[in-house]
């Protein structure tokens, strides 16, 4: 097997996070949309019923482009930021080996894994955050932002950099154990998928993307509540949660419920399949590339 290199990881990662937010992007808007929609009035029905009506007015009012609103910031940030996060996972790996070949367990991965979670979130929440603004916009019938950059300078102004940062506990509480989570469900799934006699590197890509879509699956069970906190807490109106996450706890489960806290549910997990079996794919055949032509980096 290949020494553990962060700086591959680095690069592989990077490109394997292009292919998600490619592939995952629609999806998520719609999921953001789910989860930020208000309350209806006593009598009025909701303004999505389900994952499929959202998608469905989505498409009718804004067309295709209307499912990749909000696109470029996750774009911009999401190579520094997966190649961060696998560069994370690389580190965390490495530190924990006594010699370049030891291999190690499952808790040793899911430690990396969550260091990786703690490393993204400095790119992860500002980017969610304009995410989340842009793409509730549109569905509202504002235009109060006429892009991301615009979006990060309005913000900027209004409250400075803790404006930008808005959520940063949040993204972490989802980040950490949600990404120790990812990483050892991928390594375990690739581990029991691998032929007798065969190496993990010899995995087919069908193997890859099954084992890459799993453990996006796995990653979003643990998120999905901070998930939903986060983004009404970063799309909320400056001072409505003044004690952060645990008034916006309080007041979901108070109006709707514990079940409140799985909003999106369903265009999560359809999402979290084909996007994280691309993400994982593109890292793999970008190290694959990158051990050919570099092996000593």
């Amino acid at each position: 097997p290949q020494p553990i290199s962060p700086l591959k990881n680095f690069f592989a990662g990077g490109f394997g996070g292009v292919c998600l937010v490619f592939v995952g992007h629609p999806l998520d808007t719609i999921k953001v949309r789910l989860q930020t929609q208000p309350k209806p009035q006593p009598g009025q029905p909701p303004l999505y019923s389900g994952t499929f009506d959202c998608f469905r007015k989505t498409l009718v009012g804004e067309g295709v482009r209307g499912l990749y609103r909000g696109m470029a910031a996750p774009i911009i940030g999401v190579t520094p930021m997966f190649a961060v996060c696998f560069f994370g996972f690389g580190l965390g790996k490495r530190l924990q080996q006594r010699k370049p070949d030891d291999v190690l367990t499952y808790p040793q991965l899911f430690a990396a894994g969550m260091l990786s979670g703690v490393f993204t979130t400095v790119i992860m929440a500002p980017g969610e955050r304009i995410k989340c603004l842009l793409q509730i916009q549109a569905a509202t019938g504002e235009t109060k932002y006429s892009g991301s950059l615009d979006c990060a300078k309005q913000l900027y102004r209004e409250a400075g950099i803790r404006g930008v940062y808005k959520g940063t506990v949040l993204t972490l509480m989802r980040d950490v154990p949600a990404s120790g989570m990812y990483f050892m469900t991928y390594e375990w799934l690739k581990n029991i998928l691998t032929p007798e006699g065969k190496s993990v590197s010899d995995l087919s890509v069908p193997r890859i993307l099954f084992a890459g879509g799993l453990a996006g699956i796995f990653n979003w069970a643990v998120a999905i509540p901070p998930d939903v906190l986060k983004s009404r807490f970063q799309t909320a109106p400056a001072g409505k949660y003044p004690n952060g996450f645990r008034d916006v706890l309080r007041e979901l489960i108070r109006e709707e419920g514990i079940a409140s806290l799985y909003k999106g549910f369903t265009a999560v997990m359809i999402r979290a399949f084909p996007a994280n079996a691309a993400c994982f794919l593109g890292f793999e055949v970008a190290m694959k590339f990158l051990n050919w032509v570099a092996p000593g980096l």
